[in-house]
C-alpha cells in the first residue's frame, strides 16, 4: 500500500480506549514508553464505561482467605470445564498468572483502585472449580472532579441503568433504592444521595461520584494522562502500516500515518454494532431481525477488519459468539430507542419470563449469559427470537421492572409508550403479550403451586448462591421467588442483546496476534474485546470481560518494552 506522509513517531499506538487499551497504554506508560491512544469516538472509556466495572480475577489480593495458588488452580479447572474445545491452555495460563499480579500493579502505581466483592459467587457453582465468592472485584467510586477539564471527554454511563443520571455502586446500594419505601435506614441514604446528586448536577451538569465501569474509565483515563499518554479522541483507525512483513504503525481514518517502534495494539471494543460480521455469528439476526446492543456505536469492529486485512484471522469456534444479556428497547421520541439491560429486576421475587407462547423457560435468577441462551433455544417465533418479563403489582411497586422504577416513581409514560404492558387479569395479559390464555394461566398456576412456599419446581430459581446474590434478602424464605398474584399484572417484551464479543482476534500467550499459520504477526497485539475470548465463548463470572482486557492489554505492554525497537 502506498503510505502517506508520517505525522507523528511512538514507541507503541493503541486503537481503542477501553479497559483493555489503556491498560496497555498505562503499562507501556510506566515502562518508559512513549505512548499514543487512538479513539474514534469523541469520549474515552469505549464499553468499559458503560459497564459494571466488574473484573475476574482469581487469587487476587483483595481477598482474603483462600490461598491464592490454589485459587487459581481451581479457577483453571473451572474454565476448562467450560470452555470445553475452546480451552487455550497457554492463554489460560498467562491470564491466570498474570491476573493479580496486574490488579496490583495498578493499584499501587496508578489511579486505580479495586473494592472487593467477597460474596459475589462464580455463575455455575455445579462445575468442578466454581468459587463461592472473592474472585471477582469492582472499580472503586471515583470523584470525577480529579480529571478536571478532562471529564467532558469522559464517556457518561448507560443512561438506562441510571436513575436521573445517577450511578450505583454494586448491588447492596441498589438494595436501598429497592427498600427505600419500607426502611427508614433505607430512606434517609435515598434522600442523601438525591441531595448530593442534585447539588452535583446544579454544579457540574452531571453525577461527580463516578461508579462501576464509568469509574473504572475516568481512572484509566486519569493514569494515561498523568503518566504523559497522549489521548486522540474522534481519530479512528482505518489500515495498520505494514513494512518487511511487520506492523509498524497505522493510518487513521483521516489518512495521517503514525509510526509505532514497538506495537501497535488492537482494542477498538470487538464487533456489537457490526451488521455484517452479526449476520454471519449471530443465529438471531437475519432478515429483518436485528440485535440490540447497548455497546457504543462505533465498536464496529474495525480492529478486527485491519488486522484481517494484515493477515490475522478471528476465531469464531467459541461456545458463543458474543456475551448474551436480555435487553428491553425504551422508546424515545427524539431519537432511535434506548437499550435496557436486564441485569437485576430478573432476579427478584413476583417476576417471572415467558416466551412468546407464554410458557416459562428458564432460571431467571441463572446469569444473563444463561438466560440469553435460553431464549435463543426456546424462543423464536415466526423467525424472531423474543420473551416477555412479566411482573405482579407487588413485585413492580417494589423492584421495578426494566425503566419502570419502584414506587413511588411512576410509570405512566411507559405504558403510554408502549413500553410497559399492563392489563387488569391473566386474560387481559395475554392479550397483551400475545399469547394463549390458557397456556398462561397455566403457567402461572403451576408455578404459584410451589412459590406460595418459596420454591420454584420447575426450574429452581434461588437455589444457587448466584441467584440469591441479587435476590431480596429481604424476603423469605426464598430471596429470588413469591407467587405471581396482586393484580394488575405488568409485562415487558425482552429482545437479544450483548455485554461484549467473544469471537475475535486469534492471539498467542504474550497477546501478539496471530498469521494464518498460527505465528505471530511482529508489531501487532489485541486486547479488550478484539481479542479471542480467552474463556473460549463461555461466561463463568461476573467480570470476564474486564478482567481478561486489563490483563492482556498489561501483558501485551510489557512484552512491547522487552522487544528491540530497531
Amino acid at each position: 500500500m502506498s503510505e502517506s506522509p508520517v505525522a507523528g513517531m511512538y514507541d507503541v499506538v493503541v486503537a481503542g480506549s477501553g479497559a483493555g487499551g489503556l491498560a496497555a497504554a498505562v503499562t507501556a506508560a510506566r515502562a518508559g514508553l512513549d505512548v499514543l491512544v487512538l479513539e474514534k469516538a469523541d469520549v474515552v472509556g469505549g464499553t468499559t464505561a458503560r459497564s459494571g466495572g466488574v473484573l475476574w480475577l482469581p487469587g487476587n489480593h483483595l481477598t482474603k482467605g483462600d490461598d491464592p495458588d490454589t485459587d487459581r488452580a481451581q479457577a483453571r479447572e473451572y474454565i476448562r470445564e467450560l470452555a470445553g474445545n475452546g480451552f487455550d491452555a497457554d492463554r489460560v495460563d498467562a491470564f491466570l498468572n498474570n491476573a493479580a499480579d496486574m490488579a496490583r500493579f495498578f493499584e499501587d502505581e496508578t489511579e486505580v483502585a479495586f473494592a472487593p466483592q467477597p460474596q459475589f459467587p462464580d455463575y455455575h457453582p455445579e462445575v468442578a472449580g466454581a468459587s463461592e465468592g472473592g474472585r471477582s472485584v469492582v472499580a472503586a467510586p471515583y470523584d470525577g472532579r480529579e480529571l478536571g477539564g478532562e471529564l467532558k471527554r469522559l464517556r457518561p454511563p448507560l443512561r438506562e441503568i441510571t436513575f436521573v443520571g445517577m450511578m450505583f455502586n454494586a448491588s447492596q446500594e441498589v438494595q436501598h433504592f429497592f427498600r427505600a419505601t419500607r426502611s427508614l435506614k433505607s430512606a434517609i441514604y435515598v434522600a442523601k444521595r438525591l441531595m448530593i446528586h442534585g447539588w452535583e448536577l446544579a454544579r457540574h451538569g452531571r453525577a461527580m461520584r463516578l461508579t462501576n465501569g464509568n469509574a473504572l474509565a475516568a481512572r484509566l483515563f486519569a493514569s494515561a494522562l498523568r503518566n504523559g499518554v497522549e489521548v486522540r479522541t474522534g481519530c479512528g483507525i482505518s489500515t495498520l502500516m505494514i513494512r518487511e512483513g511487520e506492523v509498524r504503525g497505522v493510518v487513521t481514518e483521516d489518512g495521517e500515518t503514525i509510526e509505532a517502534r514497538r506495537g501497535v495494539v488492537l482494542a477498538t471494543g470487538g464487533f456489537p454494532r457490526d451488521l455484517a460480521r452479526q449476520m454471519k455469528l449471530f443465529p438471531h439476526v437475519h432478515g429483518s431481525h436485528r440485535h440490540s446492543s447497548p455497546a457504543p456505536e462505533t465498536n464496529t469492529g474495525g480492529g478486527l477488519c485491519a488486522a484481517e486485512e494484515a493477515g490475522a484471522s478471528v476465531e469464531t469456534r467459541v461456545v458463543q459468539p458474543a456475551a448474551w444479556i436480555p435487553v428491553s428497547l425504551v422508546p424515545d421520541k427524539n431519537g432511535p430507542p434506548g437499550v435496557f439491560p436486564h441485569l437485576v429486576d430478573r432476579y427478584k421475587p413476583g417476576l417471572i419470563a415467558v416466551t412468546p407462547d407464554g410458557r416459562r423457560f428458564v432460571n431467571e435468577a441463572d446469569s444473563y449469559h444463561v438466560f440469553g441462551q435460553a431464549m435463543l433455544r426456546e424462543c423464536e417465533k415466526d423467525g424472531e427470537v423474543y420473551a416477555w418479563l412479566l411482573a405482579d403489582s407487588r413485585a413492580l411497586n417494589r423492584y421495578g421492572l426494566g425503566m419502570a422504577k419502584p414506587f413511588p416513581v411512576p410509570h405512566g409514560h411507559h405504558l403510554r409508550s408502549g413500553y410497559l404492558k399492563k392489563a387488569a387479569g391473566l386474560e387481559g395479559l395475554s392479550r397483551e403479550i400475545g399469547c394463549d390464555p390458557d397456556v398462561l394461566t397455566n403457567t402461572i398456576y403451576e408455578y404459584n403451586l410451589g412459590a406460595r412456599n418459596g420454591e420454584d419446581r420447575q426450574f429452581g430459581k434461588g437455589s444457587t448462591p448466584y441467584n440469591r446474590y441479587l435476590g431480596d434478602s429481604g424476603h423469605s424464605p426464598n430471596p429470588c421467588v413469591a407467587p405471581f398474584a396482586d393484580a394488575p399484572f405488568y409485562a415487558v417484551r425482552l429482545v437479544m442483546g450483548d455485554l461484549g464479543t467473544f469471537a475475535g482476534l486469534r492471539a498467542d500467550a504474550h497477546a501478539r496476534v496471530l498469521g494464518a499459520d498460527g505465528s505471530p504477526i511482529r508489531g501487532l497485539y489485541a486486547a479488550g474485546n478484539d481479542l479471542a475470548s480467552v474463556m473460549g465463548g463461555a461466561y463463568p463470572a461476573g467480570g470476564i470481560t474486564l478482567g481478561p482486557a486489563m490483563t492482556f492489554g498489561y501483558i501485551a505492554a510489557h512484552h512491547m518494552a522487552a522487544e528491540d525497537s530497531s
